[in-house]
Protein backbone atom coordinates (compact mmCIF):
# COMPACT_ATOMS: atom_id res chain seq x y z
CA UNK A 1 0.00 0.00 0.00
CA UNK A 2 3.00 2.40 0.91
CA UNK A 3 4.61 1.84 -2.46
CA UNK A 4 0.99 2.42 -4.06
CA UNK A 5 0.90 5.63 -2.45
CA UNK A 6 4.36 7.08 -2.99
CA UNK A 7 3.45 6.21 -6.77
CA UNK A 8 -0.03 7.98 -7.27
CA UNK A 9 2.54 10.71 -5.45
CA UNK A 10 4.84 11.40 -8.36
CA UNK A 11 2.34 10.82 -10.41
CA UNK A 12 0.43 13.67 -9.18
CA UNK A 13 3.40 16.32 -8.58
CA UNK A 14 4.05 15.64 -11.99
CA UNK A 15 0.31 16.66 -12.73
CA UNK A 16 0.28 19.17 -10.71
CA UNK A 17 3.08 21.31 -12.18
CA UNK A 18 1.94 20.75 -15.28
CA UNK A 19 -1.46 22.05 -14.30
CA UNK A 20 0.05 24.64 -13.06
CA UNK A 21 2.06 25.76 -15.91
CA UNK A 22 -0.84 25.33 -17.91
CA UNK A 23 -3.00 27.37 -15.62
CA UNK A 24 -5.99 25.27 -15.70
CA UNK A 25 -7.54 21.65 -15.06
CA UNK A 26 -6.16 18.64 -16.82
CA UNK A 27 -7.73 17.23 -19.72
CA UNK A 28 -9.05 13.73 -19.87
CA UNK A 29 -11.29 13.32 -16.98
CA UNK A 30 -11.15 9.52 -15.63
CA UNK A 31 -14.58 7.96 -15.10
CA UNK A 32 -15.47 9.43 -12.02
CA UNK A 33 -14.79 12.53 -12.73
CA UNK A 34 -17.55 12.05 -15.34
CA UNK A 35 -19.72 10.63 -13.16
CA UNK A 36 -19.66 14.01 -10.41
CA UNK A 37 -19.50 15.96 -13.48
CA UNK A 38 -23.04 14.37 -14.12
CA UNK A 39 -23.90 14.65 -10.51
CA UNK A 40 -23.13 18.32 -10.24
CA UNK A 41 -25.71 18.57 -13.40
CA UNK A 42 -28.46 16.70 -11.73
CA UNK A 43 -28.13 16.39 -8.26
CA UNK A 44 -27.05 19.69 -7.59
CA UNK A 45 -30.45 21.95 -7.72
CA UNK A 46 -31.91 24.89 -7.70
CA UNK A 47 -30.95 24.75 -4.06
CA UNK A 48 -27.59 24.25 -4.16
CA UNK A 49 -27.40 27.13 -6.97
CA UNK A 50 -29.75 29.90 -4.73
CA UNK A 51 -25.86 31.34 -3.66
CA UNK A 52 -22.81 30.75 -4.45
CA UNK A 53 -22.01 31.47 -0.20
CA UNK A 54 -24.39 28.48 1.00
CA UNK A 55 -23.38 25.21 2.57
CA UNK A 56 -25.27 22.35 1.70
CA UNK A 57 -27.26 23.46 4.44
CA UNK A 58 -27.39 26.96 3.25
CA UNK A 59 -25.63 28.61 5.81
CA UNK A 60 -22.84 31.35 5.25
CA UNK A 61 -19.31 30.12 4.10
CA UNK A 62 -16.64 32.95 5.11
CA UNK A 63 -14.28 33.76 2.59
CA UNK A 64 -11.56 32.38 6.10
CA UNK A 65 -12.72 29.37 5.16
CA UNK A 66 -15.03 29.59 8.43
CA UNK A 67 -18.48 28.12 7.81
CA UNK A 68 -22.13 27.78 9.10
CA UNK A 69 -21.83 24.15 7.41
CA UNK A 70 -24.74 22.34 7.91
CA UNK A 71 -27.19 24.07 9.12
CA UNK A 72 -30.74 26.41 8.60
CA UNK A 73 -30.03 26.69 4.35
CA UNK A 74 -30.42 22.72 3.63
CA UNK A 75 -30.72 21.85 0.30
CA UNK A 76 -33.36 18.65 1.26
CA UNK A 77 -33.39 15.26 0.95
CA UNK A 78 -35.47 14.07 -1.93
CA UNK A 79 -36.55 11.23 0.42
CA UNK A 80 -39.71 10.64 2.34
CA UNK A 81 -40.46 11.05 6.18
CA UNK A 82 -40.12 7.93 8.56
CA UNK A 83 -42.39 9.15 11.44
CA UNK A 84 -40.43 8.03 14.48
CA UNK A 85 -43.10 7.03 16.29
CA UNK A 86 -44.23 4.88 13.60
CA UNK A 87 -40.80 3.25 13.75
CA UNK A 88 -41.37 2.27 17.07
CA UNK A 89 -44.51 0.83 16.45
CA UNK A 90 -43.12 -1.44 13.21
CA UNK A 91 -40.10 -2.66 15.94
CA UNK A 92 -42.84 -3.68 18.58
CA UNK A 93 -44.76 -5.27 16.36
CA UNK A 94 -42.01 -7.26 15.08
CA UNK A 95 -40.96 -8.02 18.66
CA UNK A 96 -44.29 -9.61 19.29
CA UNK A 97 -44.24 -11.95 16.67
CA UNK A 98 -40.86 -13.19 16.22
CA UNK A 99 -39.08 -16.06 17.72
CA UNK A 100 -37.36 -14.76 21.09
CA UNK A 101 -33.82 -16.14 20.46
CA UNK A 102 -33.78 -15.82 16.95
CA UNK A 103 -35.37 -12.73 15.61
CA UNK A 104 -32.43 -10.72 14.61
CA UNK A 105 -31.18 -13.00 12.60
CA UNK A 106 -33.90 -14.04 11.02
CA UNK A 107 -34.97 -10.31 10.32
CA UNK A 108 -31.59 -9.72 8.93
CA UNK A 109 -32.19 -12.71 6.34
CA UNK A 110 -35.39 -11.57 5.55
CA UNK A 111 -33.90 -8.58 5.20
CA UNK A 112 -30.92 -9.49 2.89
CA UNK A 113 -33.37 -11.90 0.83
CA UNK A 114 -35.18 -8.44 -0.33
CA UNK A 115 -31.97 -6.44 -0.74
CA UNK A 116 -31.28 -5.83 -4.56
CA UNK A 117 -27.24 -6.00 -3.93
CA UNK A 118 -24.60 -4.43 -6.64
CA UNK A 119 -23.35 -7.18 -8.63
CA UNK A 120 -19.00 -6.77 -8.30
CA UNK A 121 -17.37 -9.41 -10.40
CA UNK A 122 -14.86 -11.26 -8.31
CA UNK A 123 -17.02 -9.84 -5.07
CA UNK A 124 -19.77 -12.36 -3.02
CA UNK A 125 -22.64 -10.46 -1.42
CA UNK A 126 -22.96 -11.02 2.29
CA UNK A 127 -25.66 -8.82 3.79
CA UNK A 128 -26.61 -5.48 3.85
CA UNK A 129 -26.76 -2.65 6.59
CA UNK A 130 -29.88 -2.65 8.21
CA UNK A 131 -30.98 0.98 8.55
CA UNK A 132 -34.18 2.58 10.17
CA UNK A 133 -34.91 6.09 9.32
CA UNK A 134 -32.06 7.59 6.38
CA UNK A 135 -33.31 7.00 2.96
CA UNK A 136 -30.00 8.64 1.68
CA UNK A 137 -27.19 5.81 1.08
CA UNK A 138 -27.58 2.14 1.61
CA UNK A 139 -23.84 0.09 2.35
CA UNK A 140 -23.16 -3.93 1.42
CA UNK A 141 -20.78 -6.05 2.72
CA UNK A 142 -19.39 -8.67 0.29
CA UNK A 143 -16.90 -11.53 1.78
CA UNK A 144 -13.12 -10.58 2.53
CA UNK A 145 -13.97 -7.52 4.39
CA UNK A 146 -15.00 -5.00 1.36
CA UNK A 147 -18.01 -2.64 1.20
CA UNK A 148 -19.95 -0.87 -0.73
CA UNK A 149 -21.49 2.17 0.38
CA UNK A 150 -24.10 3.89 -2.45
CA UNK A 151 -25.58 7.52 -2.20
CA UNK A 152 -27.48 8.40 -5.10
CA UNK A 153 -26.24 11.48 -6.23
CA UNK A 154 -22.87 11.49 -5.04
CA UNK A 155 -21.64 7.72 -6.29
CA UNK A 156 -20.57 4.43 -5.32
CA UNK A 157 -17.89 3.88 -3.29
CA UNK A 158 -15.71 0.44 -2.54
CA UNK A 159 -14.12 0.06 0.96
CA UNK A 160 -11.00 -1.87 -0.08
CA UNK A 161 -9.28 -3.97 3.61
CA UNK A 162 -6.24 -2.73 4.11
CA UNK A 163 -3.73 -5.13 2.12
CA UNK A 164 -6.39 -6.23 -0.42
CA UNK A 165 -6.92 -5.57 -4.10
CA UNK A 166 -9.32 -4.22 -6.25
CA UNK A 167 -11.48 -6.31 -7.95
CA UNK A 168 -10.46 -7.16 -11.23
CA UNK A 169 -12.39 -5.30 -14.28
CA UNK A 170 -14.32 -2.92 -11.65
CA UNK A 171 -16.07 -0.51 -12.72
CA UNK A 172 -14.52 2.70 -13.02
CA UNK A 173 -17.22 4.96 -12.11
CA UNK A 174 -17.07 2.91 -8.74
CA UNK A 175 -14.64 4.91 -6.03
CA UNK A 176 -11.70 2.81 -4.83
CA UNK A 177 -11.54 3.79 -0.54
CA UNK A 178 -8.27 1.85 0.21
CA UNK A 179 -8.17 1.62 4.09
CA UNK A 180 -7.33 2.36 6.59
CA UNK A 181 -7.66 5.48 4.95
CA UNK A 182 -5.71 7.66 7.48
CA UNK A 183 -4.61 10.69 5.95
CA UNK A 184 -8.35 12.18 4.88
CA UNK A 185 -8.88 15.80 4.00
CA UNK A 186 -12.68 16.79 5.94
CA UNK A 187 -14.42 19.74 4.38
CA UNK A 188 -18.31 18.40 5.21
CA UNK A 189 -17.71 20.00 8.31
CA UNK A 190 -20.97 18.93 9.89
CA UNK A 191 -19.94 15.51 9.77
CA UNK A 192 -17.01 16.16 11.43
CA UNK A 193 -18.88 14.98 15.09
CA UNK A 194 -19.64 11.53 13.71
CA UNK A 195 -15.68 10.72 13.03
CA UNK A 196 -15.14 12.20 16.98
CA UNK A 197 -18.14 9.94 18.10
CA UNK A 198 -16.76 6.79 16.26
CA UNK A 199 -13.29 7.50 17.37
CA UNK A 200 -11.66 8.02 14.10
CA UNK A 201 -10.12 11.34 14.63
CA UNK A 202 -6.53 10.19 14.48
CA UNK A 203 -8.13 9.16 10.17
CA UNK A 204 -9.21 13.32 9.66
CA UNK A 205 -5.29 14.97 9.37
CA UNK A 206 -6.75 17.50 6.94
CA UNK A 207 -9.51 20.43 7.62
CA UNK A 208 -10.63 22.97 4.97
CA UNK A 209 -11.56 24.89 8.12
CA UNK A 210 -9.17 26.74 10.50
CA UNK A 211 -9.17 26.73 13.42
CA UNK A 212 -11.22 29.46 14.47
CA UNK A 213 -14.04 27.81 11.96
CA UNK A 214 -14.57 25.22 14.60
CA UNK A 215 -17.30 25.17 17.58
CA UNK A 216 -16.02 21.84 18.89
CA UNK A 217 -13.86 20.31 21.08
CA UNK A 218 -12.40 17.57 19.06
CA UNK A 219 -10.76 19.42 15.91
CA UNK A 220 -9.87 21.90 18.10
CA UNK A 221 -8.00 19.98 20.35
CA UNK A 222 -6.57 18.03 17.18
CA UNK A 223 -5.40 21.40 15.53
CA UNK A 224 -3.70 22.52 19.12
CA UNK A 225 -1.86 18.96 18.87
CA UNK A 226 -0.77 19.18 15.50
CA UNK A 227 -2.43 16.45 14.08
CA UNK A 228 -4.74 18.09 12.50
CA UNK A 229 -4.01 20.76 9.93
CA UNK A 230 -5.90 23.29 8.13
CA UNK A 231 -5.65 22.50 4.00
CA UNK A 232 -7.68 25.05 2.72
CA UNK A 233 -11.62 25.74 2.57
CA UNK A 234 -13.49 23.24 0.57
CA UNK A 235 -13.21 25.91 -3.24
CA UNK A 236 -9.30 26.78 -2.57
CA UNK A 237 -7.74 23.44 -0.96
CA UNK A 238 -3.99 23.24 -0.79
CA UNK A 239 -3.34 20.62 -3.17
CA UNK A 240 0.17 20.34 -2.35
CA UNK A 241 -0.48 19.79 1.26
CA UNK A 242 -2.84 16.94 0.29
CA UNK A 243 -0.17 15.36 -1.91
CA UNK A 244 2.48 15.75 0.67
CA UNK A 245 0.53 14.30 3.24
CA UNK A 246 -0.74 11.11 0.72
CA UNK A 247 -4.42 12.07 1.23
CA UNK A 248 -6.39 8.92 0.90
CA UNK A 249 -10.29 10.37 0.89
CA UNK A 250 -11.49 14.10 0.62
CA UNK A 251 -14.59 14.07 2.13
CA UNK A 252 -16.94 16.78 1.08
CA UNK A 253 -20.64 18.19 1.45
CA UNK A 254 -22.54 19.52 -1.77
CA UNK A 255 -21.09 22.87 -1.50
CA UNK A 256 -18.16 21.20 -3.97
CA UNK A 257 -21.06 21.23 -6.80
CA UNK A 258 -20.59 24.63 -6.88
CA UNK A 259 -16.56 24.36 -7.57
CA UNK A 260 -16.87 21.20 -9.88
CA UNK A 261 -13.33 22.65 -11.19
CA UNK A 262 -11.71 21.93 -7.57
CA UNK A 263 -13.88 18.01 -7.50
CA UNK A 264 -12.23 17.60 -10.81
CA UNK A 265 -8.76 18.49 -10.01
CA UNK A 266 -8.94 16.42 -6.38
CA UNK A 267 -9.93 13.47 -8.38
CA UNK A 268 -7.28 13.64 -10.87
CA UNK A 269 -4.38 13.66 -8.22
CA UNK A 270 -5.79 10.89 -7.54
CA UNK A 271 -7.61 11.50 -4.76
CA UNK A 272 -11.42 9.80 -3.99
CA UNK A 273 -13.83 12.67 -3.16
CA UNK A 274 -16.94 11.55 -0.88
CA UNK A 275 -20.08 14.10 -1.19
CA UNK A 276 -21.94 13.91 2.09
CA UNK A 277 -25.66 14.54 1.62
CA UNK A 278 -26.53 13.93 5.67
CA UNK A 279 -27.94 17.38 5.32
CA UNK A 280 -31.30 15.99 2.87
CA UNK A 281 -32.21 13.96 4.91
CA UNK A 282 -35.85 14.58 5.69
CA UNK A 283 -36.26 12.80 9.21
CA UNK A 284 -34.00 14.17 12.36
CA UNK A 285 -32.60 10.28 12.92
CA UNK A 286 -32.10 9.72 9.42
CA UNK A 287 -29.58 12.44 9.39
CA UNK A 288 -27.60 11.27 12.68
CA UNK A 289 -27.94 7.82 11.52
CA UNK A 290 -25.24 8.27 8.66
CA UNK A 291 -22.67 7.74 11.67
CA UNK A 292 -23.42 3.74 10.42
CA UNK A 293 -21.75 4.99 7.02
CA UNK A 294 -18.66 6.64 8.50
CA UNK A 295 -18.44 3.20 10.74
CA UNK A 296 -18.68 1.18 7.81
CA UNK A 297 -16.10 3.52 6.36
CA UNK A 298 -13.32 3.38 9.04
CA UNK A 299 -14.43 -0.19 10.37
CA UNK A 300 -16.17 1.66 13.49
CA UNK A 301 -19.75 0.07 13.00
CA UNK A 302 -19.96 -1.42 16.30
CA UNK A 303 -19.06 1.70 18.27
CA UNK A 304 -20.99 3.66 15.86
CA UNK A 305 -24.17 1.57 16.76
CA UNK A 306 -23.81 2.37 20.41
CA UNK A 307 -23.68 5.76 19.55
CA UNK A 308 -26.81 6.28 17.11
CA UNK A 309 -28.56 3.98 20.00
CA UNK A 310 -27.75 6.40 22.86
CA UNK A 311 -29.17 9.06 20.26
CA UNK A 312 -32.20 7.28 20.01
CA UNK A 313 -33.27 7.27 23.66
CA UNK A 314 -34.40 10.80 23.20
CA UNK A 315 -37.51 9.20 21.11
CA UNK A 316 -37.85 6.42 24.16
CA UNK A 317 -37.77 9.36 26.63
CA UNK A 318 -40.50 10.94 24.87
CA UNK A 319 -42.81 8.37 23.68
CA UNK A 320 -45.28 8.59 25.88
CA UNK A 321 -45.60 12.69 25.62
CA UNK A 322 -48.58 14.17 24.45
CA UNK A 323 -48.15 16.98 21.98
CA UNK A 324 -48.35 20.43 23.78
CA UNK A 325 -49.79 21.96 20.76
CA UNK A 326 -47.73 24.78 20.87
CA UNK A 327 -46.50 26.43 17.76
CA UNK A 328 -43.05 27.14 16.77
CA UNK A 329 -40.99 28.98 13.98
CA UNK A 330 -37.08 28.06 13.47
CA UNK A 331 -35.75 31.35 11.51
CA UNK A 332 -32.84 33.89 11.01
CA UNK A 333 -32.56 37.36 9.20
CA UNK A 334 -30.59 37.72 6.14
CA UNK A 335 -28.51 40.46 5.99
CA UNK A 336 -30.58 41.63 2.96
CA UNK A 337 -33.86 41.70 5.57
CA UNK A 338 -35.25 38.42 4.17
CA UNK A 339 -35.98 35.53 6.66
CA UNK A 340 -34.85 32.37 6.18
CA UNK A 341 -37.66 29.75 7.33
CA UNK A 342 -37.85 25.96 6.51
CA UNK A 343 -40.12 24.89 4.50
CA UNK A 344 -42.95 22.05 5.97
CA UNK A 345 -41.09 18.56 5.14
CA UNK A 346 -37.63 18.70 7.02
CA UNK A 347 -35.48 17.62 9.52
CA UNK A 348 -35.90 20.36 11.86
CA UNK A 349 -39.69 20.54 11.66
CA UNK A 350 -39.59 17.21 12.41
CA UNK A 351 -37.61 17.77 15.39
CA UNK A 352 -40.53 20.20 16.60
CA UNK A 353 -43.18 17.54 16.05
CA UNK A 354 -40.70 14.72 17.91
CA UNK A 355 -40.11 17.15 21.22
CA UNK A 356 -44.29 18.34 21.66
CA UNK A 357 -44.49 20.78 19.55
CA UNK A 358 -46.04 22.09 16.11
CA UNK A 359 -44.10 23.71 13.49
CA UNK A 360 -45.72 27.20 12.72
CA UNK A 361 -45.91 26.96 8.75
CA UNK A 362 -48.10 23.85 7.99
CA UNK A 363 -47.47 23.22 4.12
CA UNK A 364 -44.84 25.41 3.44
CA UNK A 365 -43.36 24.38 -0.02
CA UNK A 366 -40.57 25.81 -1.87
CA UNK A 367 -41.55 25.28 -5.81
CA UNK A 368 -39.04 24.70 -8.33
CA UNK A 369 -36.11 24.01 -5.67
CA UNK A 370 -35.21 21.11 -3.61
CA UNK A 371 -33.98 23.13 -0.73
CA UNK A 372 -35.43 22.84 2.79
CA UNK A 373 -34.51 26.85 2.85
CA UNK A 374 -37.35 29.38 2.01
CA UNK A 375 -36.71 32.65 1.52
CA UNK A 376 -39.61 34.77 3.06
CA UNK A 377 -40.47 38.97 2.42
CA UNK A 378 -40.94 40.32 6.19
CA UNK A 379 -44.61 40.41 5.01
CA UNK A 380 -45.64 37.16 4.42
CA UNK A 381 -43.32 35.72 7.80
CA UNK A 382 -45.33 38.19 10.13
CA UNK A 383 -48.58 37.27 8.39
CA UNK A 384 -48.21 33.45 10.00
CA UNK A 385 -45.72 33.98 12.47
CA UNK A 386 -47.20 37.09 14.80
CA UNK A 387 -48.12 34.11 16.74
CA UNK A 388 -46.28 31.61 16.91
CA UNK A 389 -45.84 30.57 21.10
CA UNK A 390 -41.96 30.21 20.17
CA UNK A 391 -39.45 31.93 18.09
CA UNK A 392 -35.90 30.02 17.62
CA UNK A 393 -33.63 32.40 16.03
CA UNK A 394 -30.72 30.22 14.03
CA UNK A 395 -27.60 31.63 15.49
CA UNK A 396 -25.56 29.42 12.91
CA UNK A 397 -26.66 31.86 9.90
CA UNK A 398 -25.82 34.98 11.52
CA UNK A 399 -24.30 36.03 14.74
CA UNK A 400 -26.65 34.47 17.52
CA UNK A 401 -28.98 36.58 19.24
CA UNK A 402 -27.70 38.29 22.25
CA UNK A 403 -31.03 39.82 23.52
CA UNK A 404 -34.59 41.06 22.68
CA UNK A 405 -33.04 44.43 21.52
CA UNK A 406 -31.08 42.20 19.04
CA UNK A 407 -33.42 40.74 17.38
CA UNK A 408 -35.55 44.42 17.22
CA UNK A 409 -32.71 46.16 15.58
CA UNK A 410 -33.42 43.78 12.69
CA UNK A 411 -37.11 44.70 12.38
CA UNK A 412 -39.56 46.51 15.14
CA UNK A 413 -42.16 44.83 13.72
CA UNK A 414 -40.95 41.71 15.70
CA UNK A 415 -42.23 43.81 18.53
CA UNK A 416 -45.59 42.97 17.54
CA UNK A 417 -44.88 38.82 17.99
CA UNK A 418 -46.66 36.88 20.09
CA UNK A 419 -43.23 35.52 21.46
CA UNK A 420 -41.85 38.44 22.14
CA UNK A 421 -44.35 40.03 24.34
CA UNK A 422 -44.41 36.53 26.35
CA UNK A 423 -40.74 35.83 26.79
CA UNK A 424 -40.33 33.12 24.57
CA UNK A 425 -37.54 33.95 22.22
CA UNK A 426 -34.80 31.21 21.83
CA UNK A 427 -31.27 31.15 19.80
CA UNK A 428 -29.63 27.83 18.67
CA UNK A 429 -26.22 28.58 19.09
CA UNK A 430 -23.17 27.67 16.37
CA UNK A 431 -22.11 24.87 17.91
CA UNK A 432 -25.04 22.89 16.57
CA UNK A 433 -24.42 22.54 12.75
CA UNK A 434 -21.14 20.86 13.65
CA UNK A 435 -22.74 18.62 16.26
CA UNK A 436 -24.69 16.52 13.41
CA UNK A 437 -24.14 13.09 15.81
CA UNK A 438 -25.94 14.64 18.62
CA UNK A 439 -28.50 16.58 17.34
CA UNK A 440 -30.91 14.69 19.02
CA UNK A 441 -30.20 16.21 22.69
CA UNK A 442 -31.95 19.40 20.68
CA UNK A 443 -35.15 17.52 20.47
CA UNK A 444 -34.59 17.18 24.75
CA UNK A 445 -34.16 21.16 24.54
CA UNK A 446 -37.37 21.59 22.63
CA UNK A 447 -39.43 19.71 24.54
CA UNK A 448 -37.65 21.33 28.23
CA UNK A 449 -38.63 24.98 26.02
CA UNK A 450 -42.54 24.08 25.25
CA UNK A 451 -42.62 22.35 29.04
CA UNK A 452 -40.99 25.40 30.84
CA UNK A 453 -37.52 22.93 31.56
CA UNK A 454 -34.34 24.39 33.10
CA UNK A 455 -32.84 26.24 30.62
CA UNK A 456 -29.44 26.06 32.39
CA UNK A 457 -30.10 21.83 31.39
CA UNK A 458 -30.55 22.58 27.24
CA UNK A 459 -27.57 21.30 25.07
CA UNK A 460 -27.95 23.84 22.34
CA UNK A 461 -30.96 26.33 22.89
CA UNK A 462 -30.60 29.75 25.16
CA UNK A 463 -33.28 31.72 26.22
CA UNK A 464 -33.30 35.46 24.73
CA UNK A 465 -33.60 38.04 27.66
Amino acid sequence: MKIRKITVWILAVVMILSLTACGSSAAGNNGQSEQKTASAETGSTAADASASTETSDGTAQSETGSTAEESNNSASAESQDEAAAGSETAKDAAAETAEPESSDSSAQAAADADVNAPVIDGLTFDHAMPLEYADGFSVYYYEGGYKLIDVPLSGQYLVIPEGAEAPAGIDPEIYLLYQPLDQVYMAATGSMSFIDQIDAMENITMSSLDKNGWYIDAPIKAMDEGTLKFAGKYSEPDYELMIGSGCDLAIESTMILHSPEVQEMIEDLGIPVFIDRSSYELDAFGRIEWIKLYGAMFNKEELAEEKFAGQENVLDELKDFENTGKTVTFFAVNSNKTITVRKTEDFIPNMIELAGGKYIFEDLQNPGSSSASVRLSMEEFYNTAVNADYLIYNGTIEEPLESIDDLLGKNELFSEFKAVKEGNVWTVDKTWYQSTATIGYLITDLNRMLTGGDPDEMAFLHKVQ
